[in-house]
């Protein structure tokens, strides 16, 4: 109402304006002292004047992915001292809101007359070190063109994505060119556990030699059971929420969403602060993990 009474208070006047709608003269002037004289307003009034600006730009940084949560994370992991119930009220008041994780999983075709390894996580999702226990898993997308396929790899000690491709052919090629990205990413590590579903793209024959011959171990999850790898498809869920469901509408195919999934990945494995291991990024808990190493080795 007061950007209303300013555009149009020159042809009719303010109390004029005012005796129309809903507001006093005094209110209107009060508000444009306080324009004028902002330090003239309450100290929460310039408190959250400042904690808003901090609020957008960790949220903008986030390409809007960020909710109330994250951004209160951030702002105390820059030592901002704010309470997270300002920073909920204030992204209420603003209109500011985090991406939200949806359900539902279209599953892949697995056959149950091929010879598979045995379940070796058994649902723990845990890992002492890095390249102790990956999961692997891929997902789908709609695209104007046809449908595209994104495959994924995830070191579950930091939740970094160490593989991924993004195909038009849902097939080995595509799983495999994720986990040579990974093994080389990842300089040739021995023993990791790779725990995958039953999809017939793991199953292959090459995708397991590939694997024997790297010294990778082979898991196999329980057929049609989503908990059997459940840590790969949060991952995927919070890929289709934070790139595909929420940056496009309409996704005209391979090229479009490749780019998409690049600057996703980076963000994810570099900046993206993640609750299950202390509200940072999945590089830095590693960076911690093996700063750590060296201290204890300079120590013994």
């Amino acid at each position: 109402m007061v950007d209303f009474i300013d555009v149009n208070k020159q042809e009719y006047g303010i109390e004029p304006i005012c005796r129309v709608l809903p507001i006093a003269p005094s209110t209107y002037h009060r508000t444009k002292d306080l324009e004028s004289y902002p330090e003239k307003r309450s100290l929460r009034s310039q408190h959250d004047d400042f904690y808003i600006s901090e609020i957008k730009r960790i949220w903008q940084d986030s390409k809007c992915r960020y909710g109330a949560r994250k951004v209160w994370q951030q702002m105390k992991a820059e030592g901002l001292k704010v309470a997270r119930c300002t920073v909920e009220r204030l992204m209420k008041q603003y209109g500011l809101q985090g991406v939200w994780r949806g359900k539902g999983k279209i599953t892949t075709n697995s056959r149950d007359d091929q010879k598979r390894a045995d379940d070796l996580v058994n649902r723990n999702f845990n890992a002492r070190q890095p390249n102790q226990l990956w999961v692997a898993d891929f997902t789908y997308i709609k695209t104007t063109s046809g449908w595209v396929y994104t495959a994924f790899i995830i070191d579950v000690f930091a939740r970094a994505i160490v593989g991924w491709k993004v195909s038009n052919r849902m097939n080995t090629d595509m799983v495999m060119a994720a986990l040579n990205q990974a093994i080389v990413d990842r300089n040739n590590p021995k023993d990791v556990i790779h725990h995958s579903d039953r999809g017939v793209q793991y199953l292959s024959i090459r995708y397991t030699d590939k694997m024997c011959d790297s010294g990778i171990i082979a898991s196999v999850g329980t057929t049609g059971d989503s908990y059997d790898n459940a840590l790969a498809e949060t991952v995927n869920g919070l890929y289709k929420s934070e790139v595909i469901d929420y940056l496009k509408e309409n996704w005209t195919g391979i090229n479009d969403v490749e780019l998409a999934t690049l600057e996703w990945v980076d963000w994810f494995n570099k900046i993206r602060l993640h609750s299950t291991i202390g509200y940072v990024s999945p590089f830095e808990f590693e960076k911690r993990y093996y700063d750590n190493l060296i201290l204890s080795g300079m120590a013994a």
